[in-house]
């Protein structure tokens, strides 16, 4: 998630199951999703087929988690599982969540959105759902 979302396909480094680069492969619900995250119509179209990187340090059960867009935009999540930390949103919002590590899978919970993030042969698989709406690999 977040970032950034969908299926990605991966270079994984030697270490920890999620370390590693990402690039976006495909992603469903894209357009309500976004509209969800209350972005701009035209923010929404501009970045409908740009392609995302997401990279992934994980040392132990710290994590610093990247989405690096075309043009030099990034944003960077650095959380503890089972701490509570801040997360930024792509629409720039902040959220204070707990990071949980259930069956292989990272978990980010809050009232309104939930995310989960697994590595699927070699693949980072991130699911989120906000407001009745998931945005997920197709």
């Amino acid at each position: 998630p977040a970032s950034s979302f969908g299926s990605w396909t991966s270079q994984l480094s030697s270490g920890m199951a999620f370390t590693g680069k990402y690039e976006i492969e495909s992603e469903k619900n894209y357009d309500e999703f976004m509209k969800r995250l209350a972005l701009p119509s035209d923010a929404i179209d501009k970045a409908r087929n740009l392609k995302i990187i997401s990279e992934v340090k994980q040392d132990g059960q710290n994590f610093t988690w990247s989405q690096q867009y075309p043009g030099g935009h990034s944003i960077t999540n650095t959380f503890t599982i089972g701490k509570e930390c801040d997360i930024e949103t792509i629409g720039g919002k902040k959220f204070k969540a707990t990071v949980q590590m259930e069956g292989g899978k990272v978990v980010v919970n809050s009232p309104n959105y939930h995310h989960t993030a697994e590595i699927v042969d070699g693949k980072l698989v991130e699911v989120s759902h906000l407001g009745g709406t998931s945005l997920d690999p197709s």
